[in-house]
């Protein structure tokens, strides 16, 4: 656009009042700057705008086609100023998270009810997938963040430990003379086991540090989601390897009993994960800072 906005603005003005004088006013400049910038507005389109009379302006028909298509452009710009602002005082907007089935249960449900709580408005969206389909989402901008296991090791992106989770062993009835002293990886891996899909962080994790153990693994059964590891130890299928805070209720209820390890698996951490090079909303940076307020007290 050659010719600047705020010349349209004061155009718009002028038309909106008929009058330089009081368009002067509602704009904060003087009479003289209001007419000089008409003047060089009407130089600019190569015809007169106004018809100027003692009393004030009227259009000419040139201008009155001019106004029509300049309040309909200021007026989008205004809406789209007040819709920016909605966003930015969370009453407009939508969040969208990557994040597994067992962390959006067990970890993210009660941070979405408090976010949605403060802020009804703002409408989620949530992409379910392991640790790497939610990170491929994010790179990609489908997901603005992404709650996952940890470790994530990839410099664009910045990453949030948040809660730190242990990894164990748990068996049914059939297997409780297990829990009697702690067992040796070695032991263990002899056993019928229920570990997580290959693909999946948690098994990526468990299965390297059993290597390093110089410790091979061969499940009996690979599943793709965590209740189902409890349930298949439940019915005696196997030793299902689970994380000890979102196995609580089967644990409290004795559907299952950890057994004890003569070398536990360190700890691991969830975290939320987001793009360095990327601003995060308004929306995203309240919930990261909610997550990040309401899981202090695990470090």
């Amino acid at each position: 656009m050659s010719i600047k906005l705020d010349l349209y603005r004061v155009f718009w003005m002028v038309g909106k009042y008929k009058s330089f004088s009081k368009a002067a006013g509602k704009l904060f400049m003087t009479q003289p700057a209001v007419s000089q910038s008409i003047q060089q507005l009407e130089s600019e389109l190569g015809t007169r705008l106004f018809n100027r009379t003692s009393k004030g302006v009227t259009f000419t028909e040139e201008g009155s086609l001019l106004y029509e298509y300049v309040h309909s452009s200021l007026s989008l710009i205004d809406t789209g100023e007040e819709k920016i602002l909605e966003f930015k005082n969370l009453t407009a907007g939508e969040l969208k998270i990557g994040v597994g089935d067992t962390i959006s249960r067990h970890f993210l449900l009660p941070f979405l009810e408090k976010f949605h709580s403060n802020y009804p408005n703002i409408k989620f969206k949530i992409e379910n997938g392991t640790t790497a389909e939610t990170l491929a989402m994010l790179k990609s901008g489908e997901v603005d963040i992404a709650v996952c296991n940890l470790p994530v090791n990839d410099p664009a992106l910045e990453v949030m430990p948040c809660m730190e989770i242990q990894d164990i062993f748990v068996c049914g009835e059939k297997y409780k003379r297990l829990l009697r002293k702690p067992l040796q990886l070695e032991q263990l891996v002899r056993l019928p086991l229920i570990f997580l899909e290959p693909n999946s962080n948690s098994r990526k994790y468990v299965d390297q540090f059993l290597e390093k153990q110089g410790v091979d693994v061969s499940p009996e059964f690979e599943l793709g989601y965590h209740d189902l590891l409890l349930d298949f130890a439940k019915i005696n299928l196997g030793i299902a390897c689970v994380t000890r805070e979102f196995s609580k209720e089967y644990l409290n209820r004795g559907y299952v009993w950890e057994i004890p390890l003569e070398m536990e698996i360190p700890k691991r951490s969830i975290g939320v994960c987001y793009l360095q090079s990327v601003p995060l909303s308004s929306a995203s940076t309240k919930f990261v800072e909610l997550i990040e307020r309401g899981t202090t007290y695990y470090y």
